[in-house]
């Protein structure tokens, strides 16, 4: 059986996904499936630097802009939603392509990976919950690096509802999250893929994600915070969780200045780019493109796409 074509476009944060991907699109004849936690939120659109309809040079963009703050969206949401797009895609004849710096669920799809929860046990999750808000977040990731050190490395402390997870498949199965998904890991992806990442040296990319922040204030980062706020998002929402959103959200709940805001969403916007590269150093399969390498030439780095997806039978087509 003929497997259908798929190509996944990702990278560090700042590294310019967005402008490639619609060059990209128009050279193959793509429609893009986005692969991001933050732009899948309405009302979210500078904090999470969306992608904008004029941007989108009539390509057409699947996950964006499709859920409330107040829903809630993981990476099973992702997985359902996506392969629903791509049966879209491939009926239209077009190539799906994965845009996308949220490497746990390009790897869900790609290998399609279960990720459904069997069992809870909802008291154990409720005491780790109490355990988070009395003694804190680390206190909680300090019990998942003595359990699981491994999946500690690959999940923040602040994604709460991660570390929770992985401590109670610990809980429940004595196994550890990580041997799990790495043993999903090692799945064929039931897809013919070509998987890049676009990567840049790193202090040009550091230089990017302070340039980038510096310009989302100046688009009404805060005063698209202060709007999510009236509309009644709050810090425990998933949504409001993302980068840029809880510090600004700190920031007006009078716990910092805003100088101190600006400085953490900075300081973390590079930490997460860090782990978004050691994650796709992992990965099998793995394409780099090296903006440096070549020359900074969008021309020359599709060009790389266009012969990598001609050796495979992505594009037949000229």
């Amino acid at each position: 059986m003929n497997k259908k074509p798929m190509v996944i476009l990702t990278g560090p944060t700042a590294v310019g996904k967005t402008a490639l991907s619609i060059a990209l699109a128009k050279k193959i004849g793509g429609a893009v499936i986005s692969a991001d936690s933050m732009q899948v939120y309405k009302h979210m659109d500078i904090g999470s630097a969306k992608i904008r309809p004029q941007e989108m040079q009539g390509i057409r963009h699947y996950l964006v802009d499709e859920f409330e703050p107040s829903e809630e969206f993981h990476v099973v949401r992702f997985a359902t939603l996506a392969k629903q797009y791509l049966e879209e895609i491939y009926a239209a004849g077009k190539i799906p392509i994965i845009v996308g710096g949220t490497g746990f669920y390009i790897q869900a799809l790609l290998y399609d990976i279960d990720f459904t929860e069997q069992e809870c046990d909802e008291a154990y999750r409720e005491s780790l919950a109490e355990i988070a808000r009395t003694k804190g977040a680390e206190a909680l990731h300090d019990m998942l690096r003595e359990a699981d050190p491994k999946s500690a490395e690959e999940i923040h402390p602040n994604n709460l509802k991660r570390v929770i997870r992985a401590l109670e498949f610990y809980h429940l199965s004595g196994r550890r999250i990580s041997e799990h998904n790495e043993a999903e890991r090692q799945k064929t992806s039931p897809y013919n893929f070509a998987y890049f990442v676009l990567t840049d040296d790193r202090a040009k990319l550091y230089a990017n994600i302070d340039r980038r922040v510096d310009d989302m204030i100046a688009q009404g980062l805060v005063e698209e915070v202060k709007a999510l706020k009236e509309m009644g998002c709050h810090s425990g929402m998933v949504a409001m969780q993302g980068l840029g959103y809880k510090e600004i959200l700190a920031y007006l709940d009078g716990a910092c200045t805003l100088d101190e805001a600006v400085y953490t969403i900075k300081r973390e916007t590079r930490h997460f780019a860090k782990r978004q590269l050691t994650w796709f150093r992992r990965e099998r399969d793995v394409i780099w493109l090296e903006k440096e390498l070549c020359g900074y030439d969008e021309a020359k780095i599709l060009e790389k796409i266009r012969g990598v997806l001609s050796e495979k039978g992505i594009v037949t087509h000229e």
